[in-house]
């Protein structure tokens, strides 16, 4: 009876050795689980870290092309006019925040026929009625500023384009 007993004791210190047996018995995450819980929760901070950190850079890249965009705009004199600053419009406002204007006309056939010029070279455009009686031919609407900007340097290489085509801010 004493060697059972002897030897069920070396048994059970044997198998027993250390916390992580008594968790294994005890149902519980034995510490090679707690370390891949851990390398698993280190993995996704660095993610999140990683992402952060993405998105940080890309609103500074943003924010120094609108700030280059803008600082080019002011050295263009009169290149950007606003949309309330020349009346508004006789119908409904444009959707877009800013459109390249090529071409303000009192005839309307004048500003249709340059439409259709303009839509025969590619680009997205519509007409835009002012209540003082002009009609915009307006090209390239966009919803942000670096955008129209390197639209508007585009469009100066074309051939219908005017020299003094402008931006139009729909606020």
């Amino acid at each position: 009876m004493r060697k059972i007993t002897l030897i069920l004791a070396l048994a059970a210190l044997i198998l027993c050795q250390g916390c992580d047996a008594f968790r294994f018995l005890a149902g519980r995450p034995t510490s090679a689980d707690l370390e891949a819980k851990r390398a698993v929760i280190e993995a996704a901070r660095a993610e999140r870290e990683k992402a952060v950190q993405d998105s940080i850079a890309l609103v500074r890249k943003q924010e120094a092309d609108s700030l280059a965009a803008v600082d080019s705009l002011n050295r263009m004199k009169n290149s950007v006019m606003s949309y309330s600053s020349l009346g508004g419009d006789s119908g409904s406002r444009p959707e877009h925040v800013y459109y390249i204007i090529v071409g303000a006309f009192m005839d309307r056939a004048n500003a249709e026929y340059m439409l259709k010029t303009v839509v025969s070279a590619g680009y997205q455009a519509e007409l835009i009625n002012f209540r003082n009686g002009y009609v915009a031919v307006a090209l390239c609407p966009s919803d942000s500023i670096v955008t129209a900007f390197d639209n508007l340097k585009k469009l100066k290489n074309e051939k219908f384009c005017p020299a003094d085509a402008w931006i139009l801010v729909n606020k």
